[in-house]
């Protein structure tokens, strides 16, 4: 845990401490966000800090390439690369080559982000980026090798490969919808990215023998760092907005968590060869390696989903912008900006380590109960917190 520990606060002190200056640079290039009418910003700001968030990123690899115990997951994966079991010398999948792979993706996708920050791309140049940037990680090994679906299902690797290239287009793109608000999509990553740290890490530790050193533990914990140490200067009132450099990145970042995840899960409640326990209920152990990566994120993917459906039956684009997004609902609801983005927050922690609460215990009626009084609560703050909060002032 400490070598973790070490990589969060090396990401997350990065993080904060370029934000400053990706700011500076940001306003003397022009990257700035005017007011737009789907806007709930009055005054223009300006935007890429997805790059410092990259930065903060990089940093955490070169200092876990430091760190004995994590040199096999980010280091050159040289000693692996003849291991076609997939499980590297340190015990655990993959080794430093999934890592160049992610690294490799996110400069591009980040940089895909940038451009647009600047430039205003249109839909179609980002979207070949990002494919251009999920093409290269898959190539650079990471990739789905197998479905936890029935036990472990093999499909045609065409097929694999175009699963990859889609849970990264999913996944950047729903970050991307739910950037609307300070705060938001960093805030919400950051709790998705904390529960899928924990779940992963206490099914590491249950291996046999142990073995908690995992590429998808490592990015979920660096980007943590990263989201975290942007946050002070993106809620509200922002100084800096992430942009689609920051979306893009963290999206890549989530989702190659998720694909290096699932890739290495047996259902039947073992990861590889080595025995570790995904649930104490193996019926519920069969859904998990897919439900939890989706409950993680399930407000981004939900506004996503809501935003495409919406969009298509007026006839015009999945892309096109509106005022419509779930951030932008619970402002017409009555709530403050800041208390928009705290009540999205409970909600997506609600859910998130609901899921991961739910996945280490044999009886489920505790965490379905946990589960349900939160949602309840949660509604409850949803509905009728503006009102309460007017009456309290009269």
């Amino acid at each position: 845990m400490r070598e973790y520990l070490l990589v969060f606060v090396v990401a997350a002190a990065v993080t904060y401490a370029t934000t400053p200056l990706i700011r500076r640079l940001a306003i003397r290039i022009g990257a700035i966000t005017p007011v737009r009418d789907r806007d709930v910003h009055d005054t223009p700001i300006p935007r890429l800090g997805g790059l410092a968030m990259l930065i903060g990123f990089l940093a955490a690899v070169a200092i876990a390439a430091q760190l004995p115990k994590l040199h096999c997951i980010v280091g050159s994966g040289a000693e692996d690369l003849g291991d076609v079991t997939g499980i590297g010398a340190c015990g655990g999948p993959g080794g430093g080559v999934e890592i160049r792979g992610i690294v490799l993706g996110a400069i591009i996708v980040a940089l895909v982000g940038a451009i647009d920050d600047v430039r205003e791309l249109d839909w179609l140049t980002k979207l070949s980026g990002q494919i251009l940037a999920a093409g290269a990680m898959a190539y650079s090994g990471v990739q789905l090798l197998s479905l936890p679906i029935l036990g472990v299902t093999v499909l045609p690797a065409p097929l694999l490969m175009a699963l990859t290239v889609g849970i990264v287009l999913v996944t950047t793109n729903a970050v991307n919808f739910i950037d609307g608000l300070d705060g938001l999509a960093a805030g919400i990553i950051g709790i998705a990215a904390l529960a899928f740290f924990i779940y992963v890490y206490g099914l590491s530790r249950s291996y046999n023998p142990p073995n908690v050193f995992s590429t998808a533990t490592f990015v979920t914990a660096a980007t943590l760092g990263c989201c975290l140490g942007f946050l002070p200067h993106n809620f509200h009132p922002a100084r800096l907005f992430m942009g689609d450099a920051g979306a893009l990145l963290l999206g890549l970042l989530m989702s190659s968590a998720t694909i290096t995840f699932i890739g290495n899960v047996d259902p039947s409640g073992t990861v590889d060869a080595t025995g570790g326990q995904i649930a104490g209920n193996q019926q519920l152990a069969m859904y998990l390696p897919i439900a939890l990566p989706l409950a993680v994120m399930i407000i981004p993917l939900l506004d996503m989903t809501l935003a495409v459906i919406r969009r298509t039956r007026r006839g015009v684009s999945p892309w096109s912008p509106d005022a419509q997004h779930l951030q932008h609902q619970m402002l017409r609801i009555g709530h403050t900006h800041a208390g928009a983005v705290l009540v999205l927050y409970a909600w997506a922690g609600v859910i998130a380590f609901g899921a991961v609460f739910l996945a280490y215990h044999d009886d489920p009626l505790i965490p379905v109960l946990s589960i349900a009084i939160g949602v309840l609560a949660t509604w409850w703050l949803t509905r009728r917190l503006p009102g309460w909060l007017d009456r309290r002032t009269l």
